[in-house]
């Protein structure tokens, strides 16, 4: 565990490209435009193919600015269809990276993801049990307010397991979080050995992650919690750097460390719990983009997070754009792309990391 709090800890020893200020402002300003652009890249390749200029012109429209009319299929496809779409794989994308980097940052563990906690499993057994059982085993719950409380509570069970002497060591945290995981995933196991054929489709897709069901509705939770969530999480970059340096470092300077550790996982489990509700269980986005967060920009978490939150945001569109149009007119899991990309970069990190020790 030292070895990894050093990783996570620490700048990469080729040293951050981005950390002076004008290029770290630059590399937001790129990763904004990107995003804008993948964004309308994302509406207009699809079935039926629209225009760029299209696109934005539906939007405008929309936005009530004196623009021509589009026409009305293409206004029906851009808006109420494929933009919904895109922007919820922006949030969903850049609010897991986030999570992401602070469960790394809390654990000292490069491993760290919302998946470690526990979080992801138990919003697959919530989901599962509505897919397989119906609705009215918990109560009348949806889909997504059972993604909702799976995540909540197996959150709630970690952290109840993971608590010595009034907080959190990273060490227990991680163990308890793997064992919750490893139960919660072996009664959702169980509940798809009983599932028709059907089911088994939806419960695939869903633990893999999709956001081909995105409506406009679906989107007011998720863009409220990942705005606050990271403004909250931003304003305490400071005091999560003291506390990647060591619980006894961080208690030294004043920091209350069990309060501020239940602080930063509880915003975490709200935001990862709201995005997989809607999402599914996406994988590999929460561990891989803040790694090359910090490879640009180095350890500081402020920085970390502004821009593990765009690369996502840039990052899961495309792997949505890759998984309906690889196959067309079959769509493949969103997970599968984000794991297809990230399970290789990874390895390819962690030779590069094992050389530099070396």
């Amino acid at each position: 565990m030292t070895s990894a709090t050093t990783e996570v800890g620490a700048a990469p020893r080729t040293g951050p490209r981005f950390a002076a200020p004008r290029r770290f402002g630059a590399l937001c300003a790129g990763l904004l435009v990107a995003t804008v652009a993948v964004a309308v890249l994302g509406v207009a390749i699809g079935a039926v193919p629209v225009p760029p200029s299209t696109v934005l012109g539906v939007v405008a429209h929309r936005l009530g600015l004196p623009v021509t009319p589009p026409d009305p299929v293409l206004d029906q496809i851009v808006w109420t269809s494929r933009l919904p779409r895109v922007l919820l794989a922006v949030l969903v994308g850049g609010g897991l990276a986030v999570a992401g980097a602070v469960i790394q940052a809390v654990v000292r563990n490069p491993l760290g993801d919302p998946y470690l906690i526990g979080v992801v499993p138990g919003a697959g057994l919530g989901a599962v049990t509505v897919i397989v059982t119906g609705a009215a085993t918990l109560g009348g719950l949806t889909l997504s307010a059972a993604a909702f409380v799976g995540a909540l509570f197996a959150f709630s069970l970690t952290f109840a397991l993971g608590r010595k002497d009034g907080h959190w060591p990273p060490a227990r945290l991680v163990l308890a979080g793997v064992a919750v995981g490893y139960l919660v995933s072996a009664v959702t196991y169980f509940l798809q050995t009983i599932a028709t054929p059907t089911q088994v489709t939806r419960v695939l897709f869903w633990t893999l992650g999709s956001v081909s069901s995105a409506r406009w509705a679906d989107l007011l939770l998720p863009v409220m919690v990942v705005t606050l969530a990271t403004a909250w999480l931003l304003l305490q970059g400071r005091r999560v750097d003291a506390l990647v340096n060591g619980t006894d470092v961080a208690a030294s300077l004043g920091l209350a460390v069990g309060r501020f550790q239940l602080q930063l996982m509880v915003v975490v489990a709200l935001l990862t719990g709201t995005l997989v509700s809607v999402s599914g269980g996406i994988l590999f986005v929460g561990l891989v983009v803040p790694h090359v967060a910090r490879l640009l920009v180095g350890a500081a978490n402020r920085r970390v997070l502004t821009v593990s939150l765009l690369l996502g945001a840039v990052f899961l569109p495309l792997a949505d754009l890759a998984a309906r149009t690889v196959r067309a007119p079959v769509e493949l899991p969103i997970g599968i792309v984000t794991a297809a990309v990230g399970a290789p970069f990874f390895l390819w990190l962690l030779r590069s990391s094992g050389r530099g020790s070396g």
